[in-house]
């Protein structure tokens, strides 16, 4: 089964007659970043990943069966002058072509449950609190209709059904539709967990870097030890610092699961962070922030917060930006 993000074209309908396919590639590496080149013929179809530096994965399916990883990619660019391909290049965010490339090789890890059992509607909030990176693949009925539920890390990053034009659809309704036809109709339900590889968290990281991304956790370590400088500082505050933040951790939990204790995911002491949860980094810094924020106004110190902050503030700009974060 081959998925891939189909909501922006770059191009679309070109014929493998024509062209040089690693040509091709590489010249939406450079123009694109990151994404993927579909192939589809009327016998065969397949894929390739690519972010700006490397092909990532490979995708290929045919009358014969089907074959996934990188020597897949040589097979395909050779059968693409042969099958007589029309090519199709999606834009994928730079974020998220690890997820779409990683699709191919992902685990189930819930098989066949029946509507009979299982409240659809019941199953996708159930995979939001377990955190899924993956999909819920839904088969209604007798199998004539169907869609999939994509998740990162919890968070349902789109829909895709089979009524549509296989592009993403981020509607809650249709969602809707999805849940009401499986009660009415019955259905099957597959969950599937997709596993980033090494050297793609690799590729991510070096990305991070290049673009000047700074490590979150140092970031938000130099934001506590500052914080609880300030805090410190005020010796008419009676709660410590380390009470003060577990208060505020345990009161956030429901929103932030990586703050509760219970959990043992995320630590502060001796001025350092600790941090063994899959929250990612947007999570990590607005609920830590949040916190942070909370805890001053409700002391009164957040203007005072807000000027110690300064060269914080000028050295981690750029991500701020990025995170949408102010004080």
């Amino acid at each position: 089964m081959i998925i891939i993000p189909k909501e922006k074209p770059v191009v679309e309908n070109l014929n493998s007659y024509y062209l040089d396919i690693r040509k091709l590639i590489e010249h939406y590496q450079g123009e694109v970043g990151s994404g993927c080149v579909y192939f589809k013929a009327s016998s065969a179809e397949g894929v390739i990943f690519f972010d700006k530096d490397d092909l990532l994965n490979g995708f290929f399916q045919d009358s014969k069966g089907e074959a996934e990883g990188k020597t897949v990619i040589d097979r395909l660019v050779e059968a693409a002058v042969g099958h007589n391909f029309a090519i199709s290049i999606y834009e994928i965010n730079a974020e998220k072509v690890y997820f779409w490339a990683n699709i191919p090789g992902a685990d189930k890890i819930y098989e066949d449950l029946s509507a009979e059992f299982t409240d659809l509607g019941g199953l996708i909030k159930k995979m939001g609190s377990e955190k899924l990176t993956g999909f819920i693949d839904v088969s209604i009925g007798e199998g004539n209709e169907g869609g999939l539920i994509f998740f990162d890390n919890g968070e349902i990053i789109g829909n895709s059904f089979s009524w549509g034009k296989g592009e993403l659809n981020h509607s809650k309704e249709s969602q809707e539709i999805l849940i009401q036809k499986t009660k009415e109709l019955g259905g099957i339900f597959n969950v599937s967990r997709i596993s980033l590889d090494k050297e793609g968290v690799e590729l991510q990281s070096k990305d991070m870097e290049q673009e000047g991304t700074t490590n979150v956790l140092t970031m938000l370590e130099a934001l506590l030890t500052l914080f609880e400088r300030v805090i410190t500082s005020h010796r008419e505050i009676e709660s410590d610092f380390n009470t003060l933040l577990k208060k505020k951790f345990i009161e956030k939990a429901d929103e932030f699961v990586f703050l509760d204790p219970f959990a043992a995911e995320f630590s502060y002491a001796d001025q350092k962070i600790t941090f063994k949860g899959n929250a990612g980094d947007e999570e990590l810094v607005k609920g830590l922030t949040e916190c942070v924020k909370e805890i001053a106004e409700s002391l009164g110190i957040l203007a005072q917060l807000k000027d110690e902050l300064g060269p914080w503030s000028d050295k981690y700009e750029k991500d701020l930006e990025k995170f949408h974060v102010s004080f």
